[in-house]
């Protein structure tokens, strides 16, 4: 919340201490630490107890790792400055001159210290919250009501709307595709999250045994693991390749998702046919399906060749074979099922038998542990077979899925044949649902190339031979989706999207290029050639361009056979960066519904594929909700998004967590096409298209008056720490086109994004929005929109939570350290404006009055956030040479250092990077 506008008392975690911790220090040093918040005066918005005992408990603990390692010294320093930083945000007169005077005192030794310090508690804090809800998505479990954003919610409307049998399809034919990308915007280390991950994993054991001999045995083991992360160096070396990339996003495969899709299955047909779930053969569908970019997107990123590709998939494979391989035997191993109260049908007798005949050594074993359980054998051989198939052994290993769901599927039919119906649809049920989401490659690996490279390649072509390293890359590209699709399977690769697509050209020169790549080689991949439209004139264009897709034969041949499905991609983050936020959001949902309706009058199941980022600026906010504001026919029961970054983690990291949130955005998707939704997004769109058109030019007036300015580049290069973000060690893909910024054009989106967060900012959630609704200027009007119109309400609660991340005592201070004093003034009476219209509209005194959860969260966070900022502005003085008080340590290493380790705090903190 700004510390500029109003001045709520700064929360408060009242705790019970004992008058000395465990060891005998002085309670000085719990109580001196970094404390998650303080007393909250305002009535109902109360950390909830088990939140605050969890906060106090973790702040506690890093006080004490504080006071051994720094000495009181540091933890006087710290104390010092985050009672300065609270007395600001509650308003104190003098206490922000305080702070930032204190900061400056500090050695750089010192602010490096205090910034780690704070950085650790913004760590343990986030952990201390994502703990909380976890045990309030296990209590809501037990309920027997439905809750909001649930399937079962979403199935009782769609019921009551199209009737069961119409509801039940729907559910049957829902598709789900998350996309893991590469985007470096995870601030953090690994070492740093997995420690993060043993913290939660520890506080998890002892939720509730806070006291008694159990409770001293947690705390020692807290202690050591918060020591660790205070001792792990937050600050990467290297940026990390391609392939760590891949290796890390795998961590979300093997402890998330792996298990919780069957989960989720499972929860849809416990609610399409209640008690039977289990005991009958599932009406729910497997819905899912996993992409990836990592090692697969090549645009701007030099690193990402045709052998990372192999690698990538290789990887994936690995991963996948691992976990259906233990998955077969553990299940197995349970099947413990007598052959004369279960025995085998003919067809899996046979199957038996053959596979028997196989590998006669493993079968005689087996079967001597399992004397007279034909079932247990039978699917434990299966799992050597998937083992031989993870270890390339060509007589025993599947030539594909297929073979294998094959025979998972003679196993289940023997099964309930032989009466035991609970064996064949329970856990044998979820093996089936594995194999069909992940088949054996995992992620659906997806390849994205420039227009550009592909226009260059073909010219070059055109004159003879590959002659250079760039179009002998290209061409191997091909290949390696050929290599993969015939190694790991047909899905396993194929998707190659085309970014910046500016005519159906573009898409047709795709294909050409597969086929100068199969010359010679043999058979050329299976292509799906997907457009990316990004730029405002684009997605204009979009429905023009995609009309002449039609014609290319390859896409025509396709439509003959029958095959009508066509993916379109939406890129949200140059959009954004072309025209403001306002604009491109307005732009996005005409261009979907101009899309959508091109696709119903060329009977062409289309599925739209949303290129989001985790921030405001990039398409970010809540799916769900975004979901539920699309026009009408864009869903249509599938959805498909790149999930980027920090938000993988966010989202997928904790099982709870992932099954949550995979639930809300089924739902959303099942209920975005009920009549009722699309009635109403229809109706309010043609209602407020008047506001959406006067809001439009008047938000891409005020954006253009800005980022068209003359000097525009260089100054948000140097009142941001843009271009120190990029020595950040967060990705293999290079921060920038160019090797200097000198127009937008430059930049990449990610960056831009980044650089207004860590400013205080936040520029690109909401710049413009203010003038938009100036422009307007009636507010029963936009009272009323935002109470009738989805795609407004959701952009104007997208921008509070924006607003509330900024401050405007701290944004000048980055402003101003560029020589433009009328564009610093600009950015701030927009920030003014769109602050008064957003809390005017929302009906409330503050910003996020109607999210007391996450205003809550804000408002912890904000006075340490600020601390970070001041010594952030501090290095970055230091480094634009504004400053003349550092001393002669003050070198450019060291204050670029404490800028990065700054960086990542406030990342941290806000959660949010680009």
């Amino acid at each position: 919340m700004s510390s500029s506008s109003s001045t709520p008392s700064q929360p408060h975690v009242p705790g019970i201490h004992p008058d000395r911790t465990p060891d005998g220090e002085p309670e000085r040093l719990a109580t001196g630490a970094i404390r998650a918040a303080e007393d909250r005066a305002e009535a109902g918005s109360e950390l909830p107890a088990e939140l605050r005992a969890d906060v106090r408990l973790l702040g506690e603990l890093l006080g004490r790792v504080l006071a051994e390692a720094g000495g009181d010294e540091l933890l006087a320093d710290v104390e010092r400055l985050r009672a300065l930083t609270i007395s600001a945000f509650n308003g104190g007169p003098t206490a922000f001159d305080e702070a930032e005077a204190l900061v400056e005192s500090f050695t750089l030794e010192r602010a490096d210290e205090v910034a780690r310090a704070f950085t650790c508690y913004f760590h343990l804090v986030n952990l201390a919250e994502e703990h909380h809800r976890v045990r309030v998505l296990r209590r809501r479990d037990t309920q027997i009501a439905p809750q909001e954003d649930t399937i079962a919610r979403a199935m009782a409307t769609l019921t009551r709307e199209v009737g069961e049998a119409p509801a039940t399809a729907r559910a049957r034919a829902l598709r789900f595709h998350p996309v893991f990308t590469a985007h470096p915007t995870e601030a953090r280390r690994r070492a740093v999250s997995s420690t993060i991950r043993r913290i939660s994993a520890i506080l998890d054991e002892c939720d509730g045994a806070l006291t008694g001999p159990v409770a001293v045995g947690h705390r020692r083991r807290l202690l050591e693991q918060i020591d660790t992360l205070w001792r792990t160096a937050p600050l990467r070396a290297e940026k990390p390749e391609p392939l760590d990339e891949v290796r890390t996003v795998m961590a979300v495969f093997d402890e998330t998702l792996f298990t919780v899709v069957p989960q989720v299955y499972r929860r849809l047909d416990e609610e399409l046919q209640g008690g039977d779930s289990g005991r009958a053969a599932p009406l729910a569908r497997s819905f899912i399906r996993v992409g990836s970019w990592i090692g697969g997107d090549r645009d701007g990123n030099p690193f990402v060749t045709a052998k990372v590709t192999r690698e990538a998939a290789a990887i994936a494979a690995e991963h996948v074979l691992r976990g259906l391989e233990r998955a077969a035997s553990r299940i197995g191993r349970t099947l413990t099922l007598a052959a004369d109260t279960t025995p085998l049908d003919a067809e899996a007798t046979a199957l038996l038998g053959g596979m028997s005949a196989l590998d006669e050594a493993a079968a005689g074993e087996i079967a001597q542990r399992s004397p007279g359980e034909p079932h247990r054998v039978l699917l434990l051989l299966i799992a050597r077979r998937i083992e031989a198939t993870r270890t390339r052994n060509a007589d025993l290993a599947y030539r594909d899925a297929a073979e294998l769901l094959g025979e998972l599927r003679i196993l289940q039919a023997s099964l309930h044949r032989a009466g035991a119906a609970r064996h064949a649809f329970g856990e044998l049920q979820h093996l089936i649902w594995q194999v069909e989401t992940f088949g054996f490659h995992l992620t659906e690996l997806e390849v994205r190339q420039h227009s550009q490279v592909h226009r260059a390649v073909l010219a070059e072509l055109a004159q003879g031979e590959a002659s250079t390293d760039l179009a002998r890359e290209v061409l191997e590209v091909f290949r390696a989706i050929a290599f993969v699709q015939h190694r790991h399977g047909p899905r396993a690769a194929g998707r190659y999207i085309v970014s910046f697509t500016q005519s159906a050209a573009d898409l047709a020169a795709v294909y050409r290029l597969a086929e100068h790549a199969a010359a010679g080689a043999g058979r050329g991949p299976e292509l799906t050639v997907i457009p990316l439209f990004e730029t405002f004139a684009d997605l204009q264009a979009a429905p023009r361009i995609l009309a002449e897709m039609l014609e290319i034969p390859e896409v025509a041949q396709r439509l003959a056979r029958g095959d009508r499905r066509l993916e379109v991609m939406l890129g949200y983050s140059d959009s954004s960066k072309d025209v403001g936020p306002v604009a491109a959001t307005l732009a996005l949902y005409e261009a979907q519904e101009q899309i959508a309706a091109w696709a119903r009058a060329n009977a062409i199941e289309l599925t739209l594929f949303h290129g989001r980022g985790g921030a405001l600026g990039r398409g970010g906010g809540p799916a769900n909700v975004a979901i539920l504001a699309q026009p009408p026919h864009s869903v249509d029961g599938r959805f498909k998004l790149t999930e980027q970054g920090e938000v993988i983690f966010a989202r997928y990291g904790d099982p709870e967590i992932a099954r949550r949130h995979i639930e809300q955005v089924a739902s959303a998707t099942l209920l975005a096409s009920a009549p009722g939704v699309e009635e109403r997004n229809a109706s309010a769109a043609r209602e407020f298209a008047p506001m959406a058109q006067a809001m439009d030019a008047a938000s891409r007036a005020r954006f253009f008056e800005l980022v068209h300015a003359p000097g525009f580049a260089p100054w948000f290069a140097t009142v941001t720490p843009m271009e120190e973000i990029g020595l950040l060690a967060l990705g293999s893909r290079p921060a920038r086109r160019g090797l200097s910024v000198e127009s937008l054009e430059d930049l990449r989106a990610i960056p831009w994004v980044f650089a207004w967060t860590q400013a205080r900012v936040n520029l690109t959630g909401w710049f413009g929005l203010g003038a938009a609704l100036e422009a307007i200027g009636d507010v029963d009007r936009l009272r009323t929109a935002y109470a009738r119109w989805p795609l407004f309400r959701t952009m104007i609660d997208n921008v509070a939570m924006s607003l509330a991340k900024t401050d405007a005592r701290i944004a000048r201070r980055y402003l101003a350290l560029g020589d433009r004093d009328e564009l610093a003034q600009l950015v701030m009476d927009e920030m003014a404006l769109t602050r008064l219209w957003v809390t005017t509209i929302t009906g409330g005194t503050e910003l996020l009055d109607d999210k007391p959860v996450l205003q809550r969260a804000v408002k912890m966070r904000s006075p340490y956030v600020d601390a970070l900022s001041l010594m952030q502005l501090r290095a970055l003085r230091g480094l634009r040479g504004v400053s003349a008080q550092e001393g002669p340590e003050a070198s450019a290493a060291r204050l670029r250092r404490l800028l990065l380790l700054t960086v990542n705090g406030v990342a941290a903190g806000l959660q949010n990077t680009g």
